[in-house]
Formats: C-alpha cells, sequence, structure tokens
C-alpha cells in the first residue's frame, strides 16, 4: 500500500484560502445575529420576530417596541459596528506602522488627544446640560473635528518620536506620558467647569455607543466610511512594511506618503469614535490579534475585511453585556472591553516570540 503522499503547495495554499474565506463568512453570520440581538435584547426583551416586523415596515405585537428598535437600539448598534470596526483597524495600522503588537490609539495616547479636543470645544461652548447633547449641527462637526485635530497631534509626535526611538517598549512609554499629560491638561479644564460638565464627562470617559443621536450619526457613519475606505487602499503598501521601511523602499512604497495617510485614517478613525462614544479602550489591541491567530495570516489583504468585522462584532457583544439584559443596569463599556482586551494583552506579552510571530509574512 502506497503511503499518502503530503500535500503540495498548491493544495496548502488553497486550503488556507478555504479556511479564510470560511472564517470570514463566519464572521459576517456572527456580526448579522450579534447585531439582531443587540435589537431584541435590553431592559425589554423584544421576539425577533417583531424586530423583523419592524425593520421591514411592518407593526410589531406592541407600539412601544417599534419605537424602541428603530429610535434608540437600532442607531446604538448602528453606532457599535461602525466603533467596532474603526478602533480594529485603527490598531491594526499602529501594529503594523510601529511594528509594536502592542500599539492602538488607546495605548499611544492617540485617544487622550481627542478627549482634549473634544473637552476643549465643550468648555469653549459653555454648554453646561450634557457634555454632547444639544449642542447642534455646528457642535457636532467643531466635536468631530476637534477630537480628529488632537489625535492627530499625538499620532504625528508618536511618529516623530518614532524616528529616533529604536525600542518598542520606550515608544509605548512615550504613548503612555503623552497620554497622561494631554489627560492632565483635560482634569485642568475640567477642574474649571461647572458641577454637571464635570459629572457629564466622567460619564463619558466610561464609554457609550446609547448617547449617539441620530443626526451624530449621520456625521459619524460617513467619516468612518472614508476612514475604513481608506484603510483598504492602504493594505499593499502595509505588507510591504511589515518587513520594514527599507523592504518597503526597495518595492517601490512611498513610505513617507503612506505614513501621511496612516497618520490621517488613524487619526479619522479613533478621533471620530472618540468624540461621539467616549475613549474606549482594548479593542484596538485585541481585535487585530485574534484575527491574526485565527486567520493564521498577517496578509492585510485578508486581515483589514476580518479585523472590520471581528471589531464591529466584539463591540456589538461588549454593549450587549453592558446593557444587562433583562435589567434597567447598564454597565461601563470600558469596563466590558477591558474584560475582552486584557487576557489577549497578557497572551501576547507571555507568549514566547510573540512581536516576532505576529508580524511575519
Amino acid at each position: 500500500m502506497d503511503a499518502a503522499l503530503p500535500p503540495t503547495g498548491t493544495e496548502v495554499k488553497l486550503r488556507s484560502e478555504g479556511w479564510r474565506l470560511a472564517v470570514l463568512a463566519g464572521l459576517v453570520l456572527a456580526l448579522v445575529g450579534a447585531f439582531l440581538l443587540n435589537l431584541a435584547l435590553g431592559s425589554v426583551r423584544i421576539p425577533l420576530s417583531d424586530v423583523a416586523a419592524v425593520l421591514t415596515g411592518g407593526e410589531a405585537s406592541k407600539a412601544s417596541w417599534a419605537y424602541i428598535v428603530l429610535e434608540f437600539r437600532l442607531p446604538k448598534a448602528l453606532t457599535a459596528v461602525l466603533a467596532g470596526a474603526a478602533l480594529a483597524v485603527s490598531g491594526l495600522q499602529m501594529q503594523t506602522l510601529f511594528r509594536n503588537p502592542l500599539a492602538d490609539p488607546y495605548i499611544l495616547g492617540i485617544n487622550a488627544g481627542a478627549s482634549l479636543g473634544v473637552a476643549l470645544v465643550v468648555l469653549a461652548t459653555g454648554a453646561a446640560t450634557g457634555f454632547l447633547s444639544n449642542v447642534g449641527l455646528l457642535g457636532d462637526l467643531s466635536l468631530i473635528a476637534a477630537a480628529i485635530a488632537g489625535a492627530g497631534l499625538v499620532t504625528g509626535l508618536v511618529i516623530v518620536a518614532a524616528r529616533w526611538l529604536r525600542h518598542a517598549m520606550t515608544l509605548l512609554i512615550l504613548g503612555l506620558m503623552l497620554g497622561y499629560a494631554t489627560g492632565a491638561v483635560v482634569s485642568i479644564l475640567i477642574y474649571f467647569s461647572v458641577p454637571e460638565q464635570i459629572q457629564a464627562y466622567i460619564s463619558w470617559t466610561f464609554g457609550s455607543f446609547g448617547g449617539v443621536t441620530g443626526r451624530q450619526l449621520a456625521i459619524l457613519a460617513p467619516v468612518i466610511g472614508g476612514g475604513l475606505l481608506l484603510a483598504g487602499l492602504l493594505t499593499k503598501p502595509l505588507n510591504a512594511l511589515l518587513l520594514g521601511e527599507a523592504y518597503a523602499r526597495s518595492m517601490g512604497v512611498n513610505v513617507r506618503r503612506v505614513r501621511f495617510w496612516l497618520i490621517a485614517g488613524t487619526s479619522v478613525l479613533a478621533g471620530a469614535v472618540t468624540a461621539f462614544c467616549g475613549p474606549i479602550a482594548f479593542l484596538g489591541v485585541a481585535i487585530p490579534h485574534l484575527c491574526r491567530a485565527l486567520l493564521r495570516t498577517s496578509d492585510h489583504r485578508v486581515l483589514a475585511p476580518a479585523t472590520m468585522l471581528m471589531g464591529g462584532l466584539a463591540a456589538l457583544l461588549a454593549d450587549l453585556v453592558a446593557g444587562v439584559p433583562g435589567s434597567r443596569s447598564v454597565l461601563p463599556l470600558n469596563a466590558v472591553t477591558a474584560l475582552l482586551g486584557a487576557p489577549v494583552v497578557v497572551w501576547i506579552v507571555l507568549r514566547r516570540d510573540g512581536p516576532r510571530s505576529d508580524f511575519a509574512t
């Protein structure tokens, strides 16, 4: 009896591609399922049949259910998908750009810079009732512009510092210090604010997808959509950057231009989410590593869409847990995302040669 022949390179490649397509399809189905669960579960449980009826223009068993789904749960679920995808892709871009497995907008202080921009705008408008509500269309646009500007400023500082700092841990420490510095400025600004603003700001820092209004979602969606489209266009140069800037230049990549667009894209994505949802932690650092482990590849042509899908899925699940279905209690979103992300970070740190293997082609 002849021994079984080992699979050829073509067979292995086909199996890998088949596995990745299956994973992507599974993520799409899981995302749709989690989206529907977010519409059905909460302080009031709504049957999925009634949710489907409301979404297709029909009538629910109770008139109040249509209002709950369309006016509250649907915008919140859409915001969660957009925010999760944006933060996950931002983390993927930062990890590749800095070749650092622990880089993400939160750890590098980018979210803190966006928070500073938001705080400056809110205090300048003198809004004493609600940190982000009742500020009008001009206020919404000012918030998102200030958040993107603050995120871009910190990202630029980190990029400049990265040219002199060769050690990955030193760069992370610098990002943390920038985060602490901008946080200190925000704390000083809040100290001179009225009590209502202080309480609203503290609640905002917990993170939430439920405070985004329909008007704000109409601004948030195209901004994040543009940032995700830019991320998709940068997959090829990001693959080249996996082996370093020298290799990327040898492949004809304009590293300076790519670095600029990466800064712009990350600032837009992280800044927009922070402006309306608060500084949400751990999704950016955890999701890219989960996708790499699941797909067994560092190819951004596959990782980018998978990261978007898994980021949206993780955000929906975190929001579902934070809402404590069947209860009127709402947990801080950042506490839930930390429960997801912290074990992944610990796994990265403890894993032997993790930083090298994560960024190998």
